[in-house]
C-alpha cells in the first residue's frame, strides 16, 4: 500500500459516516459486520517483541493487522516510524496525545492550557508527517477545582485554535470516551447515555473534530452499543477493549460488553474504519490473541 492509497483508506471512516444517514433511508441496515468493514490495528507500545521500529512493524503485519498507531508529543521516533511503515507496507494511521492528561486543555491555568495546545498541535504535525489521518485526543479533566462546565468551556477554546492547522493538514482530532469524570457521571450507574459527548461534539462543530469511540471504556456506565447509535456518524475510529463488574478491564471478549449488540449497531451505522485495540500488549503470540480476539468479537463468524 503506498502513501495515497493509505490516505484514501484511512478516510473511509469519514467518508462512510457522512453516507450513513443516506443509506438508512434506503435499505433496512445490515444486521452484522463483513470482513471489509473492519481495519484492524494496535497501539506500537502493546507490541514487546522487536529491537527496533522495523522488527516490530514486521511482527505486526506478519500477524495480519492492517495498522498501527503511535504516540505524540514523544513516543516513537517518527521519522524511524515512517521508514518501517515504508519499509513493510503497514500504514500508520495516526497518534494518540501522549500529554493529555498530564497537561489538561481545561487546566485553571492558562499556562498550563497553552503547553496542552501545543502538544496536540505537535500530534497533529506528527501525524501528518508519518501519513496518519487522526490525533487521539482525552479533551478535558472535570475534577478538583475543575467544574464540568470549565472543562467544556476551556477545552472546546483550546480546540478550536488547533483547527486551522489540522484542516490545513487533513487530520482529525478525536475525541475518546475515558474515565475523565467529563461527558458522564462518575456516580450515575450503568444506564447512562451518550447524549453529552454528541452536544460536546456538536457544540465543538467541526467536521475536523469527531468520536474515537472506545467500545470497552463506559461498559462501567452505559451500553457501548446504544452509545454507538447514539454517536452515529460522528464516529470516526474505535478503540476496542472489555470491562466486566467482575474482572474489571480485561481479555477482549471476557468482559460484560454485549458484542453481538455492537456488531449490530456498528452495521446500523455503517461503520467503516479503524478498530484499534488498546489493551496489555506483549511478544508476538500475545499480539496474535489480540487481533483474533478482536475478530471475533467485531466481525460475526470470524
Amino acid at each position: 500500500m503506498n502513501r495515497r492509497q493509505f490516505i484514501r483508506t484511512s478516510g473511509l471512516a469519514m467518508g462512510a459516516g457522512v453516507a450513513s444517514s443516506s443509506a438508512q433511508e434506503t435499505s433496512e441496515p445490515s444486521p452484522t459486520m463483513d470482513t471489509g468493514s473492519i481495519l484492524f490495528a494496535l497501539k506500537a507500545g502493546m507490541v514487546r517483541e522487536g529491537s527496533s521500529l522495523e522488527e516490530k512493524f514486521k511482527l505486526v503485519k506478519r500477524l495480519g493487522y492492517d495498522g498501527i498507531e503511535l504516540d505524540s508529543p514523544g513516543g516513537q521516533n517518527k521519522r524511524e516510524a515512517l521508514k518501517a511503515s515504508q519499509a513493510t507496507g503497514l500504514p500508520i494511521h495516526g497518534v494518540v496525545d501522549s500529554i493529555h492528561w498530564r497537561v489538561c486543555l481545561s487546566d485553571p491555568s492558562a499556562e498550563v492550557r497553552a503547553k496542552g495546545l501545543e502538544g496536540l498541535l505537535t500530534a497533529i504535525r506528527e501525524s501528518h508527517q508519518v501519513g496518519g489521518s487522526s490525533v487521539l485526543l482525552v479533551p478535558a479533566v472535570a475534577k478538583g477545582k475543575v467544574s464540568h462546565q470549565q472543562a467544556w468551556d476551556r477545552s472546546i477554546e483550546e480546540i478550536h485554535k488547533a483547527l486551522p492547522l489540522a484542516a490545513k493538514l487533513g487530520v482529525h482530532v478525536l475525541i475518546e470516551n475515558v474515565w475523565n469524570h467529563f461527558l458522564y457521571d462518575p456516580k450515575g450507574g450503568n444506564a447512562q447515555s451518550a447524549d453529552l459527548l454528541v452536544k460536546y461534539i456538536d457544540e465543538v462543530n467541526s467536521p475536523w473534530v469527531g468520536s474515537y469511540f472506545d467500545i470497552g471504556n463506559h461498559q462501567k456506565f452505559g451500553k457501548p452499543a446504544e452509545w454507538i447509535r447514539s454517536l452515529g456518524r460522528r464516529i470516526v475510529k474505535l478503540d476496542v477493549k472489555d470491562w466486566g463488574t467482575k474482572n474489571g478491564f480485561c481479555k477482549i471478549g471476557e468482559g460484560d460488553v454485549d458484542w453481538a449488540d455492537v456488531r449490530k449497531a456498528l452495521a446500523e451505522i455503517h461503520y467503516h474504519g479503524w478498530a484499534t485495540a488498546e489493551v496489555r500488549g506483549g511478544d508476538g503470540k500475545r499480539c496474535a490473541e489480540v487481533l483474533a480476539n478482536m475478530r471475533k468479537c467485531l466481525i460475526a463468524g470470524a
